[in-house]
């Protein structure tokens, strides 16, 4: 059974965390830290992330997939992205996985996923899975181009204790696939719940702008997109942008 450690407030749940596995030298799979409020909360690439005290879900959860290769790494990301698009869903429609791993609702982000893998050899020793899911914020003040909350959508509060239970729940469940080795049923559910997977879209990359397709993510995370020119791309992440 996951273990929770809730605080009022820390610089970061998944530096936390990790500071706890070496103090104690134990690493207790499904260890779940969460916050009412992060002073240094962290997105992709070092970017801030905006989250009023007490009204927002922002966790780490403690996974040991030692039967996931380094080269597959990317299967846990999809996991958890597709446990908070599972939960979301039971509030409503329009929830999607914008590629690689942010969570969509339409065109507005609700979460985002920050994923600290350690790698011992070929396997994953450690993975620090943190999360922030804008929860009952009704405004907000950074320059962040399209943030939303479940509250705004739904015009009512939502329980974050209930969100965090599901969640983990859905991750396990995900979880639980990929120890039978049912990676490809994963990647289905990841393509299909895939944020404007089904029609030519603006992108841009570092040549500048083009309209495309998503055709494929590979196990990697590298995505393919066919452009308008009939020509595929293929990108690392960071490599290219969706025009919102």
């Amino acid at each position: 059974m996951p273990q929770f450690i809730h605080l009022p407030q820390t610089r970061s749940t998944n530096q936390y965390l990790r500071d706890l596995v070496e103090a104690t030298k134990s690493r207790e799979e499904g260890t779940v830290v969460w916050a009412d409020f992060q002073s240094a909360g962290k997105g992709q690439k070092g970017n801030s992330w905006e989250s009023e005290e007490g009204k927002n879900l922002l966790f780490t959860l403690l996974l040991c997939p030692e039967f996931i290769e380094a080269t597959d790494q990317f299967v846990i990301s999809q996991i958890v992205s597709l446990a908070l698009v599972d939960v979301l869903s039971r509030y409503g429609e329009g929830f999607s996985i914008k590629w690689p791993n942010d969570i969509y609702h339409h065109d507005s982000k609700i979460a985002g996923i920050l994923i600290e893998n350690d790698i011992s050899g070929r396997i994953i020793f450690s993975s620090f899975i943190g999360v922030g899911l804008n929860v009952n914020q009704r405004e907000f003040l950074s320059d962040a181009p399209n943030p939303v909350s479940l509250a705004q959508i739904l015009n009512q509060d939502v329980s974050i204790e209930s969100l965090l239970s599901g969640i983990i729940e859905s991750i396990y469940n995900y979880y639980d696939i990929a120890m039978e080795g049912n990676f490809d049923l994963i990647r289905r559910d990841y393509m299909n719940s895939l944020y404007r997977k089904d029609d030519f879209y603006d992108f841009s990359d570092k040549n500048g702008h083009f309209s495309g397709k998503i055709k494929n993510v590979a196990p990697t995370g590298m995505i393919t997109i066919t452009d308008d020119a009939g020509s595929e791309r293929i990108y690392d992440f960071k490599e290219v942008v969706f025009e919102l």
